[in-house]
């Protein structure tokens, strides 16, 4: 009887005493995976719209496969033009202060060897202007030139009417 009154103390001890201390500690707490899993979730989130702005980015780059330097007679830099066949454009930016006058036109020629010129474009007095061109409008064109023409440039089908006003190598980009 008093072996079965100690067995009962003994359980009574047990019921009532600390629970056992936990193997592991702090990597089985419920919160730090918790924490970590939302931690990794907003890792995530970022990095996809990180990977999308800069997709967007990239696409929005040109990628400039043609390029000339035009110039007055003084070998003056006047205008640098490129050409990006991704938008099938060519980009015209003023690099010098020339200035054709209210009641002028600056008008962009392709000078393909032993051919007529063809004009690309007539241009405003904004200090950049983007025409649409495709690859078949430059490649094979060693020179592109501007000339100062009537207000509103040439009629289509007709050559150019005034003097060059710049001019330059059209070369391909090779990098």
């Amino acid at each position: 009887m008093i072996d079965a009154e100690q067995a009962q103390h003994a359980i009574e001890r047990q019921r009532h005493a600390a629970p056992p201390p936990t193997q592991g500690g702090w990597l089985r707490s419920l919160a730090l995976w918790r924490g970590a899993a939302a931690a990794g979730a907003l890792a995530t989130a970022m990095a996809v719209v990180v990977g999308l702005n800069l997709r967007d980015q990239l696409q929005d780059t040109p990628a400039i496969q043609y390029i000339a330097v035009l110039s007055d007679d003084k070998a003056a830099a006047s205008m640098l033009v490129t050409f990006d066949p991704r938008k099938r454009q060519l980009v015209l930016q003023r690099v010098g202060s020339y200035n054709e006058g209210a009641d002028k036109s600056l008008q962009l020629w392709a000078l393909p060897p032993g051919g007529a010129p063809r004009s690309l474009g007539v241009l405003d007095n904004a200090p950049a202007l983007r025409l649409a061109a495709s690859e078949s409008d430059v490649h094979a064109v060693p020179t592109l030139a501007v000339t100062l023409e009537a207000k509103g440039g040439v009629p289509p089908g007709s050559g150019p009417k005034g003097p060059i006003v710049f001019k330059g190598a059209l070369i391909e980009k090779t990098i």
